[in-house]
């Protein structure tokens, strides 16, 4: 399994002297209170750390300067709980490298109207304190997000954990190690791109590696490994009859065992949280990897067929964000459509590498031709996911800059059986509908390949490009073509504009 230490964010609280230890003695137990109380919430995936209340400018630069060098700390959360003078801010806010969160809120939710003095309205100032944060953070330029409304209420601590997640997405990119095994499809655009200025933008680094080297990995596979291997496949999945201990093509299923322990030791060692492979490319294995390649999504890591990287980075950052949530997150492609009678739909599959956490039952595990790459029939995981809410999203280099396309899907059951359909898949009703949804898709440039997630919400999405500083095109159920012709155009020139010259 790949290292997912969990992360922390620091709850800082703005205010300053001028009202007395007293009062900044409140200010910092009502700090506490709300930190323990996101701790506490099962909305929040990491802990929360309270700092003492920050009430000058040298205090403030030296914590947000301690925040940035903390490999462990994913982000930050400010919230003003009186008025703390601004230009304090500018120091610690230039400082600052980790994602913001603006918390606006104060400490009681009722007004004690009948008790209400001079000392409770100094003491509770967050309706203009955070304010004054927030010009500063507009004059500078901050990126950040802001939640408003009491602490406890659940929507606020949802709306944080959301943003944590993304936070923790980020934090993974910036450290992300893709290994891509052979290179890109021969001819094929929307796969390739910048790997450095990806690099520079978000952090991953994407290197190839020969595929003989996989292949000696694969063939001196420890027997130990293969057996415990084979005896997790017969528990954890529906064994067709020919490939269980007795079967006629049990051999297969031994070689497909040696290529996950052989896969997974490679990127063990190699400190790699996503992979690609490619059919034109296989070295000495003598099946496309399907199961190796399934099971190791299931366990977090990031994959692209074909070389695809971009996929294997946004799906491995993915997966990150979704920790701990039902659902699941795979590889994705666009298979075909579904035109009619009834509404329109798509059939998204692949050769053999959709992830098992999305499936709605136990899995089969089976063997089929396969006849793209030239090799010995593959082992796959065949299942359907089951009907519910998702978004397909999927990560392009569009020139000089990348761009996330995402879509907001209704996952449906298949209208019939498909019986001689050897892959998993699933089967969807893009918003707001298939038309519209394929055609701004088109219109931005979407990939083919993508990650399909019912973990994850749209506003996680949304976070994510805030923090990386990318553009998001998001097709939903309010979309139209002319609407989103425009925001085309106007998102190439302010991402121009923003580039500089």
């Amino acid at each position: 399994m790949i290292d997912e230490s969990r992360g922390s964010v620091w709850f800082l609280t703005g205010s300053q002297h001028l009202y007395g230890e007293e009062t900044l003695r409140q200010v910092h137990e009502h700090s506490r209170t709300l930190a323990e109380t996101l701790n506490d919430s099962p909305a929040i995936p990491v802990a929360i750390v309270d700092r003492e209340p920050l009430t000058d400018a040298d205090a403030i630069r030296r914590v947000l300067s301690e925040a940035s060098a903390d490999e462990d700390c994913v982000g930050v959360i400010a919230w003003m709980h009186t008025f703390s003078p601004a230009r304090m801010w500018i120091g610690g806010l230039t400082a600052l490298t980790k994602p913001l969160l603006h918390l606006h809120t104060q400490f009681d939710r009722e007004l004690p109207w009948g008790q209400i003095d001079m000392d409770y309205m100094n003491l509770n100032q967050s309706a203009h304190g955070d304010r004054e944060f927030a010009y500063m953070e507009s004059r500078m330029g901050v990126s950040r997000k802001t939640v408003v409304g009491h602490w406890s209420d659940r929507l606020v601590q949802e709306r944080i954990g959301i943003w944590i997640r993304a936070a923790c997405g980020w934090q993974e990119a910036q450290r992300l190690r893709i290994a891509r095994f052979g290179d890109n499809m021969r001819d094929v655009a929307v796969t390739d791109g910048d790997k450095v200025g990806a690099q520079i933008t978000l952090g991953a680094s994407v290197n190839g590696y020969g595929v003989d080297g996989l292949s000696d990995a694969v063939e001196h596979a420890r027997e130990a490994a293969v057996e415990e291997l084979l005896e997790r496949y017969e528990e954890e999945y529906e064994l067709v009859p020919e490939l269980r201990p007795d079967g006629e093509r049990r051999a297969s299923l031994v070689q497909a065992a040696q290529i996950e322990v052989g896969l997974r030791a490679t990127l063990l060692d190699g400190g790699f949280g996503a992979f690609t492979d490619t059919f034109e490319d296989l070295g000495r294995l003598r099946q496309l990897p399907g199961i190796a390649v399934q099971r190791l999504m299931a366990d977090g890591y990031g994959f692209g067929a074909e070389g695809d990287w971009k996929t294997a980075l946004l799906l491995r950052v993915l997966k990150v964000m979704a920790r701990g949530l039902s659902g699941g997150t795979s590889f994705m492609e666009d298979y075909v459509y579904h035109l009619g009678p009834g509404p329109a739909k798509v059939l998204g599959a692949h050769m053999l590498e959709i992830c098992p956490s999305i499936a709605a039952a136990r899995p089969s595990c089976e063997i089929h031709p396969l006849s793209i790459g030239g090799r010995e029939d593959p082992v796959r995981l065949v299942f359907t996911a089951p009907p519910g809410q998702a978004v397909l999203v999927c990560l392009i280099d569009i020139g000089g800059r990348l761009r996330l396309v995402a879509n907001q899907v209704d996952v449906v059951a298949p209208d019939e059986e498909l019986p001689r359909l050897p892959v998993a898949r699933a089967v969807w009703e893009p918003r707001p509908e298939l038309s519209t949804a394929a055609e701004a898709w088109l219109m931005a440039g979407g990939s083919h390949h993508s990650v399909f997630t019912t973990a994850l919400k749209m506003e996680a999405l949304h976070d994510l490009a805030q923090i990386a500083g990318i553009e998001l095109l998001v097709i939903d159920e309010g979309t139209t073509i002319p609407q989103f012709a425009n925001e085309l155009r106007w998102n190439s020139a302010y991402y121009h504009l923003a580039g500089g010259l």
